[in-house]
């Protein structure tokens, strides 16, 4: 039965993480498909080069939370779990404490790879910081920080994500080994750390060939996000 539940949250975080702001608000203000326009992804970065300010600031809004509620419904199911009669197994315990990681982890990945838009998302940067900081708001500010400042020295909006995961991922392996090391929850933090990293492979090449595009609110420069 845990199982069965851990499969169901996972494809209702992959469904909502599958709502995709960037397009659907672009749409309907007319501005087209977001994935037409600047760097073609479907993401905040883009929508605020492309579209503006506004449009930008609300698409962000909208994918944090989007990273949040698949969560919250886990930990609300895995809180039914343990108040039920049903036994539980080590196994199922562990299932059940990492409902909340999986959640979060497929609520990105359909964020990155959507079922309503033909599998074409974006880069999952503003959902995974609603995920990470829902999961662990402390590592999540201190990454959000870190991630910011890296930005604003460098003016690359991709270098300051890449290094938010890896940050990330080096904060919970500290917290797991010095709190006992929980395997799932290490898991899906470094698949979601990977998972973003890849997203940006071809901002990786660009940032190393020196051609990456730097911060800019203006609308015609091509977003390297």
């Amino acid at each position: 039965m845990v199982y069965l539940i851990a499969f169901l949250i996972a494809a209702i975080s992959y469904l909502i993480g599958s709502i995709n702001p960037a397009i659907i608000i672009s749409k309907a203000f007319g501005k087209g498909d977001i994935r037409n326009s600047g760097s073609g992804n479907a993401g905040a970065t883009n929508m605020l080069r492309t579209n503006g300010p506004a449009m930008g600031a609300a698409t962000l809004v909208l994918d944090i939370v989007k990273g949040i509620i698949p969560v919250l419904i886990a930990w609300g199911a895995a809180a039914i779990c343990r108040s039920s009669a049903m036994e539980i197994t080590y196994q199922e315990d562990m299932v059940i404490s990492a409902l909340g990681y999986i959640a979060g982890l497929f609520a990105v990945v359909g964020h990155d790879f959507p079922l309503y838009f033909g599998f074409k998302g974006g880069k999952g940067v503003a959902t995974s910081l609603g995920v990470v900081l829902i999961w662990d708001w402390k590592a999540g500010l201190i990454v959000l920080v870190l991630a910011l400042i890296i930005m604003l020295l460098t003016k690359y909006v991709s270098l300051g994500s890449i290094s938010a995961a890896v940050i990330f991922v080096a904060i919970e392996l500290y917290n797991s080994f010095s709190s006992g090391f929980k395997v799932l929850p290490i898991i899906c933090s470094s698949l979601l750390a990977v998972l973003l990293i890849v997203r940006h492979r071809a901002n990786i090449e660009r940032l190393l060939k020196g051609t990456e595009n730097k911060l800019s609110f203006k609308k015609k420069e091509a977003d390297a996000k």
